[in-house]
């Protein structure tokens, strides 16, 4: 059997009995998508890589908790760096928060904010940006899960836990709140005059 038909599971029990080379094979097979995964996820794509590799330490860290969804690590791993990305995110604000408390330069221009608005770019991309932060982090991975990674309702649910119909009622606030978000002009007249 070639190394491209064997399934996750497969990989999965060799790597548990100590193949290394089995554990190699998960993360060549996915490796592109979880680095992908985390490129959305991340304020700052370049931390990607770190992500990514943070992602796989924890599969194998956290082994006796890894939860295979229809025979794939892969959810797993995508549910790992929606966690992760959210921590770096959460140390990077109380980051800013500590640079916001030391005196400003001499009138040297901020590198960072241009930096962060040529990356930013498009308005309809900060504003996508600005909702997902608002919604909860379930909700986050569920969008990402099914929407960027093409991941099923129901495998998404099963890889945070929740069950099916919670899933779909979440997921269709999540799209409503998103579309009001970047759509404006889509919000009936009785949401526009809503406080």
């Amino acid at each position: 059997m070639g190394t491209s038909q064997i399934s996750d599971v497969e990989l999965w029990q060799s790597s548990l009995a100590g193949d290394g080379a089995a554990f190699a094979r998960l993360f060549d097979r996915h490796r592109d998508r979880v680095f992908l995964y985390a490129q959305r996820q991340l304020e700052i794509p370049a931390d990607s890589e770190d992500v990514t590799a943070i992602a796989f330490l924890e599969l194998w860290r956290r082994r006796d908790d890894v939860r295979i969804v229809n025979d794939s690590v892969l959810p797993w791993l995508l549910v790992t760096v929606g966690n992760t990305a959210r921590n770096s995110a959460r140390a990077r604000r109380r980051h800013r928060r500590f640079l916001a408390t030391l005196p400003p330069p001499d009138n040297e221009p901020d590198v960072h904010d241009d930096v962060a608005n040529r990356l930013d770019g498009e308005s309809e991309r900060r504003a996508l940006r600005q909702a997902m932060r608002e919604l909860s982090p379930v909700d986050q991975q569920l969008l990402t899960l099914t929407h960027f990674e093409g991941l099923t309702l129901h495998e998404a649910s099963d890889a945070l836990s929740i069950g099916y119909g919670a899933a779909k009622t979440r997921l269709s606030r999540a799209r409503s709140r998103l579309r009001l978000a970047i759509e404006p002009s889509v919000r009936t007249p009785e949401e526009r005059t809503a406080p």
